[in-house]
């Protein structure tokens, strides 16, 4: 007897769409996309203190829509796919939260918005809603520009060295999606460590539990239950809170609400658009993947869906940008067809609507979530130095630095550490060099263009590709003359440099000079004969 979850094809194939491997990979999928939602709303809420009703009714439901779009496309395709080639075991593309520019926009867009507004005298509730217009806004930005680029994504893999493209990546990985959540561990120590030891064992080591039962599930299972345990007994010496039974309902219908929060946004193009690159580029490695492990999607089809995903997502009050996911082999391996992918995008999404998601988010602690994201941490970073030339390896460690600098500028700009007028105070220190922290600022400001184009420079220097080398360096000039990168001022404006004020108008025109003396002499050195010669791995 034929059941509702075979599909007939023209050559009388049945494609199981849900097996018992999609459970697995559904509770994987939902897993991530509930981690990150977890870390946007704790960075918000308890970082910046952001009024968590905006987070949970009004940013949630629009961002978990873009995913329940995004998977149910994907979910088609898998069927489509499946008939075209005759394939009774296609599985699909997972889609979701993309890790990286969600807690890096949270970190460096919303909540520095947030901050900024409210300092310049505006009510809280005011600024919390004009920063929601502006993530609103900077996702639509983003969703352009990866629809422009689904196009050419394959021109900007070609033309940008790996070193910057992966480099830059993982100095997110590094200083952002690493190192804060390992503070989320240590602030409930044995709770976290018990949680990032399981996560270690599994998917780091690579042990099997008994039982092969899956480790993300046994680490946020023990985890959590053993803080209910001994939380409420203030075994861990901090207050105990129990979770809100509320549900922030909250319907994802499209608004032009992000029109007001436009102008503001385009200051922040210079982190928008490497983000948008990279995903980009991730999808078209994603597709790759997936076509060696036996389903061939189309790359143009799968950017598409994934722009198109991020523009409802934005419209609709998101404020984080979806992927394709780069496991799609290891959901083949699970065993998992198209059911996984139909799952969490109804369960995400329902969840974002119905409210429930914010209830999961709430429920299970971040230091239990944490070391999920700092697993993925070390992989983006393992995985830029494994996947570059050996000989580049120095390129994506240079392009680090912008990160470490953007992650003190957060700190350092943070009222609740360091008061505002103390901070403007450092900024324009007098002394024999530029302010220390005015030049963390400059450093951290476009870190993520900064951080491509530095990993880009010093891969054509290691190739002996001078003359590149000092197009990159011009390219830097002109970005930081107007603030594109290295901006001056603490919230990142692009500006003309002659309207800047003190010291602070400095940074551009010394930034500027120097990388374009720097390019001269290295145009300069191209044609001597030493930077000719055949590179010598060995030595390097």
């Amino acid at each position: 007897m034929e059941n509702s979850n075979n599909l007939s094809t023209e050559s009388n194939i049945k494609y199981r769409w849900f097996v018992a491997g999609d459970i697995n990979g559904f509770f994987g999928l939902m897993v991530d996309n509930l981690t990150v939602l977890s870390f946007l709303s704790g960075i918000l809420i308890f970082v910046f203190k952001y009024p968590a009703d905006i987070v949970y009714g009004k940013m949630f439901p629009g961002t978990a829509f873009g995913v329940l779009f995004g998977d149910l496309i994907y979910t088609y395709m898998a069927f489509r796919l499946a008939k075209r080639k005759n394939n009774p075991n296609v599985t699909a593309m997972p889609l979701g939260l993309d890790t990286p520019s969600t807690i890096g926009i949270a970190l460096t867009v919303l909540g520095p918005s947030f901050i900024y507004l409210k300092a310049q005298g505006m009510p809280v509730r005011d600024a919390a809603m004009m920063t929601w217009y502006i993530g609103m806004a900077t996702m639509i930005i983003i969703g352009i520009v990866k629809l422009i680029f689904s196009f050419i994504g394959g021109w900007i893999q070609k033309i940008v060295p790996q070193a910057g493209l992966l480099g830059s990546l993982a100095g997110i990985g590094l200083a952002l999606i690493g190192f804060i959540p390992l503070i989320d561990v240590f602030g409930l120590p044995i709770i976290g460590m018990i949680s990032l030891g399981l996560i270690l064992y599994t998917l780091v080591a690579k042990i099997n539990l008994p039982k092969r039962i899956p480790g993300v599930f046994a680490a946020v299972l023990i985890g959590t239950v053993l803080y209910y345990i001994f939380a409420p007994m203030n075994f861990f010496g901090v207050d105990f809170a129990a979770p809100s039974m509320q549900l922030h309902f909250g319907i994802p219908v499209p608004t032009m609400s992000f029109v007001y929060g436009f102008v503001a946004a385009l200051k922040y193009i210079p982190i928008a658009l490497p983000f948008a690159i990279l995903t980009i580029v991730g999808g078209i490695n994603v597709t790759e993947s997936a076509r060696v492990a036996g389903d061939d999607y189309n790359t143009r089809n799968i950017l598409l869906v994934e722009a198109c995903s991020t523009l409802v997502a934005g419209l609709c009050g998101g404020v984080a940008q979806t992927t394709p996911y780069i496991g799609q082999p290891a959901y083949k391996a699970m065993g998992s067809r198209a059911g996984y992918t139909l799952l969490t995008g109804l369960f995400i999404g329902l969840g974002g609507v119905l409210g429930y998601v914010s209830f999961f988010v709430d429920l299970i602690p971040r230091a239990v979530l944490a070391p999920i994201l700092i697993f993925v941490a070390l992989d983006i970073t393992v995985q830029a130095f494994k996947a570059i030339p050996p000989h580049h390896t120095t390129a994506v460690a240079f392009s680090l630095f912008p990160n470490i600098a953007r992650m003190l500028q957060i700190k350092l700009s943070n009222p609740d550490f360091i008061p505002i007028d103390k901070f403007n105070q450092l900024m324009t220190l007098p002394g024999k060099v530029l302010p220390e922290t005015l030049v963390i600022v400059a450093l951290g400001n476009g870190f993520i263009l900064t951080a491509m184009l530095w990993g880009a420079f010093v891969a054509k220097l290691i190739d002996r590709k001078l003359k590149q080398a000092s197009v990159y360096l011009i390219i830097m000039a002109g970005f930081t003359f107007f603030g594109i990168i290295h901006s001056a001022s603490p919230n990142g404006d692009i500006y003309f440099p002659w309207n800047l004020q003190g010291i602070i108008q400095q940074v551009p025109y010394q930034f500027t000079m120097a990388y374009l003396i720097l390019a001269i002499m290295l145009f300069g050195l191209s044609f001597t004969k030493e930077s000719k010669e055949l590179i010598k791995l060995d030595d390097l």
